[in-house]
């Protein structure tokens, strides 16, 4: 019994992490002879991920990483607005945190090390995929000769470059590429005032007609994004002092330290499918966005935390014919929401007409002074979990509509399908056990208002969930200062079913309405 996991980046450590944490063995393949540990590359942890690695043994990414909880927004040097990014629980994570891929890498593979039963092979790369009725089976060439490996299932998230991976299984990867090419740059330096903030910049007089994107990281580093010509030669612009130049009108007079630099064009695309029989893809091997709002590595993340319980739970026969199917239902609608806020963004930020071009700068200028014309000023919407208000797992509930995607930096209205707000805990003879997310974390979680009758409840959930890991709790007994029924705008009777990707999928207030939800979210028919 074990699981393939085709590619060793943050994705696919983070998938054979969650895997095992169900007591389920990974075999991790990867092309590359070993970690190659250069340049910022995906900086920005959202809080739920953050959250996740925690779980996963990973928490010193959130340790060392850099807390921001607020985005400010300049047209030339006049800030328009600044986002507070706010809370609707009280989660022991900031809202993001800045680190280096290079580092969140290095604590995974830690994490990693620390869990036999996860095994990394390096210098592997696939060559063919086949598939059986009860196994997938993955041919690859290494400094050895051609191996052949065997697994119930197989993640494959071995990143935006595995063309023959997506070919292998048949998948089309539409969409599009952006011409225009964005300069990276990771450089040390000194900025007071800048050490826990984004800034982002349109039309600055240091990068005239286009943007700029500000982020610290720790240790004194700042990653600078520059929006440049198509056709910008980086080797040119070293060579000419050019690149001293750019930095110097951003940073002043400052020492600093250049560490990394690169360029990079974005894309916009979505595999045609996200399960092909036992092959689960994920991360940007099954979608790629423009990383204005981090909605890159903080999509992978909860794909594979998706693909883990839900591969783990049928392996271990807990599961409903339909909850494998269920994956792709819900991991492809995030990754389509991502990608209509990030083509959104990109077509504020890159105009390609003259009138949208003249629109864009009309918007710009009248939003110092007018909300409306503020509202539709687009440097990048934020990272946000994606809510499963949609998915055959959900229970509707119909006196809690979903109103639509919430505003930018406001969290989503409490309706099933969208993620738990967290809250401390204290539970006599577990220590370990701080938050409400660590205990959803352990399978089907129901939390009962003060109004619910505690008895009938976990009679009934015995009755849905089956042989599946399950509990039922007093909400006034585990989490007494009530976060949560606020967070949840929760009536006393409620009782709210939690998956064990802390996502809501139903809130109910009769024993034989929590049975069927219980079974719904488990993917069995009816």
């Amino acid at each position: 019994m074990s699981v393939l996991v085709l590619g060793a980046g943050p994705v696919g450590q983070t998938a054979a992490l969650a895997l095992a944490r169900w007591g389920i063995p990974a075999v991790v393949l990867d092309q590359r002879p070993g970690r190659d540990l250069v340049g910022s590359k995906a900086i920005c942890q959202q809080r739920d991920v953050l959250d996740l690695w925690s779980e996963l043994g990973a928490r010193a990414i959130a340790e060392e990483g850099l807390t921001w909880s607020r985005a400010r927004t300049f047209y030339r040097d006049r800030e328009l607005f600044v986002v507070e990014l706010r809370d609707p629980g009280r989660s022991p994570f900031p809202p993001f945190v800045n680190i280096s891929q290079a580092r969140t890498e290095q604590v995974l593979d830690e994490a990693i090390a620390a869990q036999p039963l996860i095994d990394v092979r390096w210098s592997h790369r696939v060559t063919g995929i086949s598939q059986s009725s009860t196994s997938v089976t993955v041919r690859c060439e290494t400094p050895d000769g051609e191996v052949e490996l065997a697994g119930d299932y197989a993640v494959a998230c071995a990143g935006a470059r595995a063309t023959d991976i997506r070919a292998m299984l048949g998948v089309d990867f539409g969409g599009t590429s952006f011409t225009d090419a964005f300069l990276i740059c990771d450089i040390e330096a000194t900025l007071p005032g800048w050490e826990q903030e984004r800034r982002f910049y349109f039309d600055p007089s240091w990068n005239p007609g286009r943007q700029v994107l500000i982020h610290p990281c720790p240790h004194g580093l700042y990653r600078i994004d520059w929006q440049v010509e198509p056709d910008f030669d980086l080797d040119v612009e070293r060579s000419s002092g050019r690149l001293h130049r750019r930095i110097r009108q951003i940073i002043g007079d400052s020492p600093y330290r250049l560490e990394w630099s690169t360029v990079y064009h974005f894309h916009a695309r979505i595999a045609s499918r996200f399960r092909v029989g036992r092959v689960l893809l994920a991360g940007d091997l099954a979608h790629l966005v423009a990383p204005f709002g981090a909605r890159g590595l903080n999509s992978g993340v909860p794909d594979v935390e998706n693909a883990a319980w839900k591969i783990a739970w049928t392996m271990r026969g807990w599961a409903g014919p339909g909850l494998l199917d269920s994956y792709e239902t819900e991991r492809r609608a995030a990754a389509v929401e991502n990608l209509e806020v990030t083509t959104a963004t990109m077509a504020f930020l890159v105009p390609h007409s003259p009138g949208e071009r003249a629109r864009r700068v009309e918007v710009l200028r009248a939003a110092g002074h007018d909300a409306t014309a503020r509202a539709q000023v687009d440097s990048g919407r934020l990272s946000e979990p994606f809510w499963y208000v949609d998915s055959p797992l959900t229970t509707t509930a119909h006196d809690r509509r979903w109103p639509g995607r919430p505003p930018r930096g406001a969290p989503p209205e409490p309706v099933p399908g969208v993620i738990l707000p967290d809250a401390p805990v204290a539970l006599a003879g577990q220590p370990g056990i701080t938050h409400v997310r660590q205990l959803a974390r352990a399978g089907l979680l129901a939390l009962a208002g003060p109004g619910a009758n505690l008895a009938a409840f976990r009679a009934a959930l015995s009755e849905g969930a089956g042989t599946a890991p399950h509990a039922v709790l007093a909400l006034a007994e585990t989490e007494p200062s009530g976060i949560l029924l606020d967070s949840l705008k929760a009536d006393p009777a409620d009782v709210w079913l939690v998956r064990p990707d802390a996502h809501t999928c139903a809130v109910v207030r009769e024993p034989g309405e929590l049975a069927t939800a219980a079974r719904r979210a488990l993917g069995h028919p009816g």
